[in-house]
């Protein structure tokens, strides 16, 4: 009587395995990296955005002003 299982691919499993964690600590890694780039990044960007508004000319002093 032959036997049906899948002996062959539990050879594989810790390989399998350890090229998951793998791929999941790489995903993680390049989240947090991204994270942590785009929030110590927006700093300069900020003070770039401040000056060229603080810099704008301002002739007509202007009301804002919601619709809805």
């Amino acid at each position: 009587m032959k036997r049906s299982t899948f002996s062959a691919i539990g050879g594989w499993q810790p390989l399998l395995f350890c090229i998951g964690m793998y791929v999941v600590a790489l995903f993680f890694s390049i989240f947090v990296c991204s994270s942590i780039f785009y929030a110590l990044n927006t700093r300069s960007t900020g003070k770039e955005t401040a000056k060229t508004v603080i810099a704008a000319p301002s002739g007509n002093p202007q009301l804002a002003s919601v619709t809805h």
